[in-house]
């Protein structure tokens, strides 16, 4: 699998972006702690602590049982400093990260990970390849648009057997979609961008409008998990 090394730039208003960018400063310093709420709510409403720590660490019990039933190649996408790629590289699956953060990247690449800054929406290698597609950490939220965003890992996995592992939010029913903004512990705060938190329920909508079915659910270390399978 041939990697390219360069990209078209990425648009602002993506995830934890912009501004004072309080992400890559959380992901340079991990004691920070780092919040996600609509973009001019009140700072008490709706806010989501975002595990910065974890993001850091290596893969847990929970991610490491999503990928035994994976099928190579994987691709994470949204996959932060790498855990999850380097937790499926060391399963025996040949694996790519993408991710927007600069410095998320960075630190990947920095520890040998094969990490591309891009856009799932941007071209890929081995588009329509993929065995596996990995939306964790909640990045089904990824644009804002979650059909568009199934629909378009779709097309990256491939048609028989490919399959897409999505995290959900622990409310099965839960569908938001909103103008989001990341803020730290020292009120640093990102542009806003487009964002989504998808349970378990509304993903089987979402799944059926992009041509896409779930294959199973389950919950392991207390998060839920669908794979979805092509239509």
């Amino acid at each position: 699998m041939m990697v390219p090394t360069s990209a078209e730039p990425i648009a602002a208003g993506t995830f934890g972006s912009g501004a004072r960018e309080p992400y890559d400063h959380a992901l340079r310093d991990p004691a920070r702690q780092l919040y996600l709420r609509e973009a001019g709510s009140e700072p008490s409403a709706d806010v989501v602590r975002l595990e910065i720590e974890r993001f850091l660490a290596g893969a847990d019990d929970g991610d490491a049982a999503v990928l035994d039933d994976a099928t190579g190649p994987v691709l994470d996408i949204g996959c932060g400093p790498g855990r999850m790629v380097h937790a499926a590289i060391m399963a025996g699956h040949m694996t790519l990260g993408i991710d927007i953060s600069t410095t998320a990247v960075r630190l990947a690449q920095e520890h040998g990970l094969p990490v591309l800054r891009r856009s799932v929406f941007q071209d890929l290698p081995a588009e329509g390849d993929w065995g596996t597609a990995l939306l964790i950490d909640g990045n089904v939220g990824i644009g804002g648009d979650p059909r568009a965003l199934l629909a378009r890992c779709r097309d990256l996995v491939r048609e028989v057997d490919g399959r897409i592992f999505v995290e959900t939010h622990p409310v099965p029913s839960h569908d938001r979609v909103f103008s989001g903004v990341v803020v730290d512990d020292l009120e640093r705060e990102s542009l806003p961008f487009p964002w989504a938190e998808v349970g378990a329920v509304a993903l089987r909508r979402y799944a059926n409008s992009a041509g896409l079915h779930p294959v199973r659910e389950w919950m392991s270390h207390g998060r839920p998990f669908t794979e979805l399978g092509r239509s």
